[in-house]
């Protein structure tokens, strides 16, 4: 066995209320925080807003998915005009993915609330979107110097979105099960990431503001994360990014949709990982655990249901380069068009 570990230095502070804490964090920085925090998240994060001061100035609301380079530009010239010392962002992916895009020129340390399960919070990774074509890489400056976890921001996530984002976070341990960058750490945190999250989002669902099902999930998201952060990303979110830069698809549910199909290709070649899987859902077969769950929580089953279309679908096949998913194991262009034409149609197994 051989390889290298490289974690993140994320102070992460956890628990129901805990939100308010994210003033000292910011305060611990020095200096004018600059805002970022999403029209979804904006109302449930108001207490925290109100603490932070004067910040209707030094406020971003403009937060899209796929972080167009319009809006990382727009935002880091405004972090230059009020002088920001460091960046605050509440919200989910989106949210964190444009403060990450500001730190990546400026330097800005970040402090993350995430409201959802996005899990880029935990992670070195950015991403912008150009003329549909999503751009991504890792740099230790995007990395948020803290990140506070409160369950109580994720009680009003309808179901829809609790269930998109939290396959996302599965997609995150499953991802990172066969990256070139896997070792026992990442492989444990993301068995007991998948298996927190199966147990906690039915729950959720069920019941929106269960304390103990959202703090659940967003044990399982940050561990999810954290797998993800060490091992690095590869075929199913090398995938999902061209697909909704191309195509600006849904960034969660396009990561459910794809989650099994991926998944049935890559645990012929790293049966280890599909082992590791099947144990945390408790099932025999990983590709039939993971849809199981997903029809459980109410998700999306097909790319046609988020608008790609057969031509979409095999245009991506026939021209992505091979290379840019990132397997340790060879994937042909067979391999493709049956993933996702399986993931456009749904076509029995």
């Amino acid at each position: 066995m051989r390889f290298e570990h490289e974690g993140q230095a994320a102070r992460v502070v956890f628990g129901p209320g805990r939100a308010i804490d994210a003033v000292a964090e910011v305060e611990k920085l020095g200096g004018r925080p600059m805002v970022i925090v999403g029209e979804s998240a904006a109302e449930i994060s108001r207490p925290l807003l109100e603490r932070v001061g004067n910040i209707e100035a030094d406020r971003i609301a403009r937060v899209r998915q796929h972080v167009p380079v319009e809006d990382a530009d727009a935002a880091r010239l405004r972090a230059a005009e009020v002088g920001a010392h460091s960046l605050l962002a509440v919200g989910g992916g989106s949210a964190i993915g444009l403060a990450k895009a500001v730190a990546l020129t400026t330097g800005l340390p970040i402090v993350a609330v995430p409201t959802t399960y996005s899990g880029s919070e935990m992670t070195a990774v950015w991403g912008m979107t150009e003329n549909a074509v999503k751009t991504t890489g890792r740099d230790t400056r995007v990395a948020p110097k803290a990140v506070v976890y409160d369950p109580e921001l994720t009680y009003s996530l309808p179901p829809e979105v609790t269930a998109a984002s939290g396959l996302n976070a599965v997609a995150h341990c499953v991802d990172s099960l066969w990256a070139e960058g896997r070792d026992p750490l990442t492989e444990t945190m993301a068995e007991r990431g998948i298996a927190s999250l199966a147990q906690g989002l039915p729950a959720a669902i069920a019941e929106a503001s269960g304390e103990a099902p959202r703090s659940l999930c967003l044990v399982g998201a940050w561990l999810a994360a954290s797998a993800f952060a060490g091992a690095g990303s590869s075929l199913h979110h090398k995938l999902c990014h061209v697909l909704g830069g191309r195509f600006n698809l849904p960034h969660a549910d396009t990561h459910a949709v794809v989650l099994p199909w991926a998944t049935r290709l890559a645990v012929r070649q790293v049966p280890e990982a599909g082992a590791v899987i099947g144990r945390a859902l408790g099932s025999e077969d990983p590709v039939v655990g993971l849809r199981a769950l997903s029809v459980r929580l109410g998700a999306p089953q097909t790319l046609a249901e988020l608008g790609l279309t057969r031509a979409q679908a095999l245009e991506v096949a026939d021209d992505l380069p091979l290379d840019r998913l990132a397997t340790p194991f060879e994937v042909d262009r067979g391999d493709l068009r049956e993933l996702l034409l399986g993931a456009t149609e749904g076509e029995p197994t």
